[in-house]
């Protein structure tokens, strides 16, 4: 591994670091919610907050146009930053896996820690799984990786239907969900008591202790709502963007992304005002009317987290739109660490552990929250890069990453 380095600020492709920023934003938004306990709240709870009226128009908004469609876009981003790894030049042919693999087991790490120590709603673990098996795929044409992802997206209908025909017998979350009940069990959480029991209990040792359950309850709910193969048919999707270096070529595809963005709106935006619609319905899986829920999951959050992708990228090759979309540039840049700098905040602000506003707030404050500590993210990582490389936890994971020591501080600083 010594003889392979990591890539270096002038070879980056901007627009990748503000898709990522800007991908994080919709994650904030789409994580705060469950951060600040909202989520867990009972329907009469939530209309008994004096905020309830706005919160309900909101909530459709979220599902609408938040919900899935962010974490879409950086599961995108992170197949093409497997194409940009095997792309890379070296000495040694194999090289390109060698790193992968190593730097996958590293995001393992991190995903782990993050998800234990932390957050149970980690979603990095998730792609240092799925990630180990993309290197399979990467020989694959360019018409088979599409009609893959394509199939990949439509496959949970058939897992769905499968559930409601064996009345949820052949269900794979159901080998996590034991699981999640007994050792919440011994955790002392129960039905009665989880709304707030992260509000109640003050330490640290109490957020370890829910994590050790929400571990496995995250993960009932990943298979049991089709995540996996979701995830997946962006990272292969990804995968062929970064063979085609479309990324590297916006103004060269124009006419194609102007076409994916017609059109993924055309599908998406009446899919996810329906799929939206349907959240507030009582029919759930095995109950065929939930099969109407993964249908219309299925045909609004790809679509429209494309629409979104390439709505971004016809901006950034217009006059003038570059330098304000590259605000969000450093945020992306150290994406891992602002991604677990946002969880950092949500405990700060929402559980027992720090200000306990978790559990008595509406959504549109857990949403403006998010806002809040985004923007702060904004001017902590433009500050960040004027004078280092790297973000923290970036600089920390390309170490170990390439085996080498790499300075963080920048030669020359500004004045």
């Amino acid at each position: 591994m010594n003889n392979v380095t990591p890539v270096i600020q002038q070879e980056r492709a901007n627009i990748l670091d503000v898709l990522r920023g800007i991908a994080l934003l919709g994650i904030c938004l789409a994580n705060y919610p469950a951060f600040a306990l909202y989520v867990f709240q009972t329907p009469e709870t939530k209309a008994a907050m004096p905020s309830a009226t706005i919160d309900s128009a909101l909530e459709y908004f979220h599902y609408a146009f938040i919900d899935g469609k962010f974490y879409s876009l950086f599961s995108l981003l992170f197949g093409i930053g497997f194409s940009i790894i095997l792309n890379k030049q070296t000495e040694k042919r194999n090289a390109p896996l060698i790193i992968f693999y190593w730097r996958i087991l590293l995001l393992l790490f991190f995903g782990l820690a993050h998800a234990l120590l932390l957050w149970e709603g980690d979603i990095l673990v998730l792609y240092a799984l799925l990630g180990m098996l993309l290197p399979f795929f990467r020989n694959l044409s360019d018409k088979s990786l599409i009609t893959i992802s394509v199939l990949l997206v439509l496959s949970p209908l058939v897992f769905d239907v499968v559930k409601v025909l064996t009345n949820d017998r052949w269900n794979l979350a159901n080998i996590f969900r034991p699981l999640a009940f007994s050792t919440a069990e011994k955790s002392g959480i129960t039905e009665t008591n989880f709304t707030n029991w992260l509000v109640v209990n003050k330490s640290y040792s109490d957020v370890m202790e829910w994590n050790k359950s929400g571990f496995f309850f995250r993960w009932d709910w990943l298979v049991g709502t089709n995540r996996l193969p979701k995830v997946f048919a962006m990272f292969l999707l990804g995968l062929y963007v970064g063979r085609k270096m479309i990324y590297a070529k916006l103004e060269e595809n124009r006419v194609l992304l102007k076409k994916i963005r017609n059109r993924s709106l055309l599908l998406g935006l009446p899919a996810t005002i329906v799929h939206a619609y349907l959240q507030k319905d009582t029919y759930y899986l095995p109950n065929a009317k939930g099969l109407l829920d993964t249908l219309f999951y299925a045909l609004s959050v790809i679509p429209l987290s494309l629409f979104y992708t390439t709505f971004i990228c016809l901006l950034f090759i217009k006059p003038g739109w570059p330098n304000k979309l590259l605000i969000f540039a450093p945020v992306g840049r150290m994406a891992l660490t602002n991604y677990i700098m946002q969880t950092v905040f949500g405990l700060f602000i929402f559980y027992g552990v720090g200000l306990g506003l978790g559990a008595t707030i509406g959504l549109v404050y857990a949403m403006s929250i998010a806002l809040a500590v985004y923007i702060l993210q904004l001017i902590y990582s433009n500050w960040w890069f004027k004078y280092f490389e790297f973000g923290p936890l970036e600089w920390i994971w390309r170490q170990l990453t390439y085996g080498k020591t790499l300075p963080i501080r920048k030669t020359a600083v500004p004045a």
